[in-house]
Formats: C-alpha cells, structure tokens, sequence
C-alpha cells in the first residue's frame, strides 16, 4: 500500500519491500536537520539579544537628551506668570524672566462685521464685485450670475479676507422673499477692515462703484478695531500698546498676554521661577537614569524554576547577562551621576544614590537648595548633567556609541546565520531528494532480482516435471 509522506515532496513507500520509506526519510532528515536547528536557535537569541540592546539604547539616548537640556547653564530659569484679572491670561516661553508689570485694557480686538439691504438678487446679471481692504488692496471677483447664492460663493471664493453668509430678511410688499448678505472678516484688527462694491475695480478707482455698506439699510454692525492695552496709566510714562488680535506678544520677554475684556483697573503681570518645573528637571534626569538601571537588573536576573512533576531545577540567565558592554555602560552612568562637581555632592541638590545603585530624588533637598543657593544649585545640576549626557552620548551615539556599534556587530552575525540558514535549507532539500533517489532505486533492484527469482524458480520446476 503506498503512502504519501509529509515532507516537501512525495514519496511511495516500498512495494517490493515493505519498508516504510517515507518514515525512513523522515527519521534521517531529523538528524541531517540538526545543524540548521542549532543555527536557528542561535538566531533566536541573536535577534533577542539585539533587540535588547535597541530597547537599553533607547534608554539611554532618552537620558542623554534630558542631560542635554539639564547641562544648560540657564535650565533652572523656567517661569510662570500670574494675572491679577480673569480679563487677561498670560503665559511664558523660554525667554522669560523674573518680573512684575501693570497696564489697563482699553479695548479687545475685533473683526469687521457688515450687512447689506434687504434684496431678493445681488444684480440682474453677473455684475463684478469688488473687495477693497484696509490697505486699498482690491480683488474683484463675477458671480456666475446675478443670484445671491452665486454672490456668496464668489465673495467666499475671493480668499480676500472676507466671508459672506446669506440671511433672510423678511418679505417685500410684493410677496418677494428678502436677504441680507452678512460680510465678515476673516481675521480681527483694524488693518482687516474692508469695503464690498458693485462693479469693478477701474469702477471703484474711478469713484463710480455702489458701496453695498453705505447704502440705505446697510450698516457696519461691528468695526475692525485692534486691541489696545496701555502701560504706566495714569502717569507720564502712559504708553498705549495695540495688537490686531487679543494677544500681546512680548509684552515683557518672553511673556504673552491675552485680554478678553476691556478692564479700567490696572491688571499686575507677575512672572516668577516655577519652582515645580525646575523641580522635574533634575527629577526626570535620575527618573531616566533608574529606567536604565531598571531595565539592565531584569535583564541580567538569572531565574530559577522546579518542575512540579521531576523536582528538576533549571535555570535561566537574562538575555544580556555577561555582557561587557551594557554592564561597562551602566557602571559608567551611575559612576558619572554620582560624582561630586566642584567639591559638591549631587546629594546636596536631592540626587541620592543608594546602596543598591539606584537612585533617589529628595524633592525636599532640591527646593532647599535651589531656595538658599540658585546658582549652586544650577552648577551642581548643570555639570551632574554634563558628566551623564558625555556618558550617554559616548554609549549610544548613532554612529559611534558603544552599544550602538553592538548593535551592528550582532546584525551582521544575525545576517550571517541567516544565510547559513538558507544554505542548509538548499542542501537538505537535495538531500531529500537524493535519498528518495536511493531508496526508489532499491525497490527497482529488489523488484528485478523478485523477477528474476521467480523465473529461475519456473524453470526448475519445469526441469523437474520434464525428469
């Protein structure tokens, strides 16, 4: 009986035989197969031993970043600002500074907002529009025709700083139903002001275009005005600020100030050190460093576990147990966090180390510090940061970092048994097919010498009878 065998290709077991050739080959190619499966395995933990790497390099490139930022002689300077009014917010960026400020808000910013008459259709053909800004720009646009729908979309289609919406207003004596046209600019300030003709703009220059704002009916609901805030009032010194939005930028270095309603009492900006953002500065720095620290002890552990059914031990070892490199890094950061700067201990500023060789970050230490000695406190922080940032910059640089060129070495080995791989996957495949060769050779010279058997034994017997 033949069977097909589950390998790759088919094969009939032995008819003359009865050996079960398919299992023959099978059990052949398990042992042929060894090498590739150790190669394999390997692999494996190759490519678990890179991406490992990867991850703690990651690690510490994060590190190297924040120390980057902490190592600035000026990182501590972070600041926030309070208002003394709900009718200005204010906020900081980098540039900012210790101060106070007071200043009156005359007005807020707004945008222009106008209305035609009351009309059924914007013309009785496709009558030209034209758009003149604050500045005498003019964009003149044709309705598809004289409709106030294709008034609107032409107005709207201009991208001249105003927008059109058409709204119902009521109905003539006639029974004729009626709308304004709403014109609105896009942006606030008295340089977005605009004003909306019939005709063109040689027509508008020549003063003989329809002005649809200063008809009979049309009005200027809302002028362009810009935001105004005025500094020192009351003194001398007044000085009145404008914005054409509601935000003052640099109104001090690095300082913005929004208003949202105009405030006849002086509104006192105080910008102070956040003392909270200085805080996670030197914080994130240790929390970076712990995450590397924390990283490497898992992955160095070795795990035992017993068999319930054996009582058999067995032990697992992390996969970067033993090696230099990582363990050459972490001893190096954790050395270089620790290192005093200037005769000063990183403990002074609440950068602890403890028995273990982690770290811990003493939030009270820190503020006291930084409260009795800023500038102390910036050193210290500033050359810990520039110690840690040169060791994490030597470890995990793109192109020269330690782990990184690791990194690489293991890719070209992964590579290389990759292609040992496919190598043995070829020569394995030929061998199956030689040894199916062999054995379906063998069934042919056991079936011959079968036939030939048989016809020695006819013969014999015919001698036989013929005696």
């Amino acid at each position: 009986m033949s069977s097909v065998s589950s390998a790759s290709s088919l094969a009939i077991d032995g008819l003359v035989s009865g050996l079960k050739t398919t299992d023959l080959i099978n059990s052949l190619m398990t042992i042929e197969q060894v090498p590739q499966t150790l190669l394999k395995n390997k692999l494996t933990d190759t490519n678990s031993f890179i991406s490992s790497l990867q991850t703690i390099n990651g690690l510490v490139q994060t590190l190297a970043s924040k120390a980057t930022d902490a190592a600035k002689l000026t990182s501590l300077d972070v600041f926030t600002a309070k208002s003394s009014s709900t009718a200005a917010t204010v906020s900081t960026r980098d540039s900012a500074a210790a101060g106070s400020l007071s200043f009156t808000i005359g007005a807020t910013a707004t945008a222009q907002v106008g209305v035609t008459a009351a009309m059924s259709t914007w013309a009785s053909d496709a009558e030209p529009i034209t758009i003149v800004g604050a500045g005498g720009k003019q964009t003149s646009v044709t309705p598809a025709s004289g409709s106030l729908d294709d008034a609107v979309s032409a107005i709207n289609g201009a991208a001249a700083g105003v927008t059109a919406t058409k709204v119902a207003a009521g109905t003539a004596t006639d029974g004729t139903q009626l709308f304004r046209l709403q014109l609105t600019a896009t942006k606030t300030g008295a340089a977005s002001a605009f004003q909306v003709y019939r005709g063109t703009g040689d027509q508008v220059t020549a003063g003989t275009a329809t002005n649809v704002l200063t008809q009979t009916g049309a009005a200027v609901v809302t002028a362009a005005k810009d935001a105004s805030v005025t500094l020192w009032a009351g003194t001398d010194a007044a000085q009145t600020v404008t914005s054409a939005t509601n935000t003052f930028t640099d109104l001090l270095p690095g300082v913005d100030a929004t208003v949202s309603a105009p405030s006849s009492d002086p509104v006192t900006v105080t910008i102070g050190q956040d003392t909270s953002k200085a805080q996670g500065v030197a914080s994130g720095l240790v929390d970076a460093l712990n995450a590397i620290t924390a990283y490497y002890g898992t992955n160095t552990a070795v795990t035992s576990t017993t068999s319930p059914t054996t009582g058999t031990t067995s032990t697992t070892a992390g996969v970067l147990t033993g090696d230099a490199t990582t363990r050459d890094v972490v001893q190096r950061l954790t050395s270089t966090m620790s290192t005093p700067v200037n005769g000063k201990s990183p403990s002074s500023i609440g950068i602890v180390i403890t028995k273990d060789g982690d770290f811990t970050f003493d939030a009270a230490a820190f503020q006291k510090a930084l409260a009795d000695d800023p500038d102390g406190t910036q050193a210290v922080l500033s050359g810990v940061a520039t110690n840690v940032g040169a060791a994490a910059t030597a470890a995990s640089d793109k192109y020269t970092g330690s782990i990184t060129t690791s990194i690489t070495g293991q890719q070209s080995v992964a590579t290389d048994l990759s292609a040992q791989i496919d190598s043995w996957t070829d020569r394995l495949t030929q061998r199956r097919a030689t040894l199916q060769a062999q054995y379906a050779a063998l069934e042919t010279s056991l079936s011959n010498l079968q036939s030939q058997s048989s016809f020695i034994a006819s013969h014999l017997a015919t001698l036989s009878s013929s005696s």
